[in-house]
């Protein structure tokens, strides 16, 4: 069934960023089958041409591009556009990759070869999350404030400067506010991924993230659970 009966809205635009010629038409055929608006590219400089002049909905990003680095199209990309969805689809499958493209601002990782099935299912859920993101764009809890089309952090009125991950990880805890959320859970959620491994990676996330928030003066904002997870508490200043 196409995209657009799923979500109730118009049809998507996607655009497919891809040096190798067969595999991006390959994509293109399978996508527009689904019903999806399809453009494609397959370098960096005609990437950012396009983005220019035409609206997408989502990028599906190869990192192996032959004038510039993926992720640093991807930097570019975030400048232009800010928040629409990006996916990147790689061969490069260690965890120091997948973190790098997650804290760049990917909003999910797919490491080739994947099946196209799987493609579909991950790019529907981001859509999802844009969606959802609309719909309840202004977060809040107490003082602190979550705009989640802006992308901006705020205090008591003071901007937090935070990263596209923690970003991510302050608006999750917002949207389930005064609950309990496992480790696991954010690593499903936050960083699509079901690997042990992610625990210490948020961890870290939440120090750098605490710290953020205690030089506005919100440095109880996110509490530990010992032995269950992080909750969001309701917050004054």
């Amino acid at each position: 069934m196409p995209l657009q009966f799923d979500l109730g809205v118009s049809r998507k635009r996607i655009l497919i960023v891809e040096d190798q010629l067969a595999f991006r038409e390959s994509l293109r055929r399978g996508l527009r089958e689904e019903g999806y608006d399809v453009l494609a590219t397959g370098t960096a400089a005609s990437t950012l041409d396009l983005i220019r002049l035409e609206p997408v909905d989502a990028i599906l990003l190869d990192l192996m591009l032959p004038d510039v680095a993926g992720l640093d199209l991807l930097k570019q990309v975030r400048e232009e556009l800010g928040d629409v969805p990006v996916l990147i689809m790689t061969a490069r499958d260690s965890l120091e990759e997948r973190i790098a493209g997650l804290d760049c601002g990917a909003d999910d990782y797919l490491v080739k070869p994947f099946a196209f099935s799987e493609l579909l299912a991950r790019l529907r859920a981001i859509l999802r999350r844009v969606a959802s993101r609309s719909a309840g764009a202004l977060l809040q809890a107490g003082e602190l404030k979550i705009d989640s089309l802006a992308r901006r952090v705020s205090f008591a009125g003071g901007v937090i400067d935070v990263t596209p991950r923690e970003f991510e990880l302050l608006e999750y805890l917002a949207r389930h506010q005064g609950q309990v959320v496992s480790r696991q859970q954010l690593a499903r959620d936050v960083w699509r991924s079901s690997a042990a491994t992610w625990t210490n990676v948020i961890e870290v996330h939440i120090n750098k993230l605490r710290k953020k928030l205690a030089v506005e003066g919100a440095a109880t904002a996110i509490r530990t659970v010992r032995g269950q997870g992080y909750m969001l508490g309701d917050l004054e200043s």
